[in-house]
């Protein structure tokens, strides 16, 4: 597939909105009374992005952008880990603030690429098989569809592997069910938003990718020699 500089855009945005959230999501915010963690004020646009990807270009396409952010999350700890270990200046005196809001746990990391990449490959999936079933029609059911599958394994993957044994059940299924209901809400209010993005993609690139013969499979790096044929102008 000859990459586009428009794809190249939506996927810069879609790895800068990935790596975003890892990094605020530790902070801790009230919003419309709930808490959540700072980092779901942006992380949906991952989402949000991941699905016109695929509704655009196709599954084969979004799985290289999937793997790419995966990449550029893995560098970025491995930075900020190389930042945390090397020797301070004497003059300086943030290394505990710096550990506080930088640092991360083995746990936590486990958490977070594990409900990442299930929940990305899940809603790109879903995403794709509903564009099929509904011959590309009714954008919102697959958007909005993809989300409730996708966002759920990442809610409850992440949740359950950082917190089980720590916090009581109840309030790990309170933290899923809260967190899984405003991300799909995100994805609902942002639902015109897509429509616009995707209909200005499709008609400037000229594609509009049904993945009828695609592998499906999440660790397959070649190139799909159909991708192209499955393609049609919108």
């Amino acid at each position: 597939m000859k990459v586009s500089s428009w794809f190249v855009i939506i996927a810069c945005v879609f790895v800068t909105s990935l790596i975003t959230a890892n990094i605020i999501a530790v902070k801790l915010i009230l919003f419309f009374g709930f808490l959540v963690p700072a980092g779901i004020i942006v992380f949906p646009l991952s989402y949000l992005f991941g699905d016109v990807l695929t509704e655009v270009y196709g599954y084969a396409a979004t799985r290289r952008v999937i793997w790419l952010g995966f990449a550029c999350n893995l560098l970025t700890i491995i930075a900020i880990f190389l930042g945390e270990i090397a020797p301070a200046a004497p003059f300086w005196h943030d290394q505990q603030a710096y550990t506080t809001i930088l640092g991360f746990t083995p746990r936590l990391l486990l958490a977070s690429f594990t409900a990442y990449l299930v929940g990305e490959f899940m809603n790109s999936f879903v995403l794709a098989q509903l564009k099929i079933a509904t011959k590309g029609r009714w954008l919102w059911t697959r958007t909005i569809g993809s989300t409730l599958v996708g966002e759920g394994f990442d809610t409850i993957i992440f949740v359950t592997i950082a917190f089980w044994g720590t916090i009581p059940p109840q309030l790990i299924l309170t933290a899923i069910l809260t967190q899984w209901i405003f991300k799909v809400a995100y994805e609902i209010i942002a639902t015109p938003l897509t429509y616009v993005v995707v209909r200005f993609l499709k008609r400037l690139e000229g594609i509009d990718v049904y993945d009828y013969q695609t592998n499906f499979n999440p660790f397959t790096f070649r190139k799909d020699s159909i991708e192209q044929k499955n393609s049609k102008q919108s």
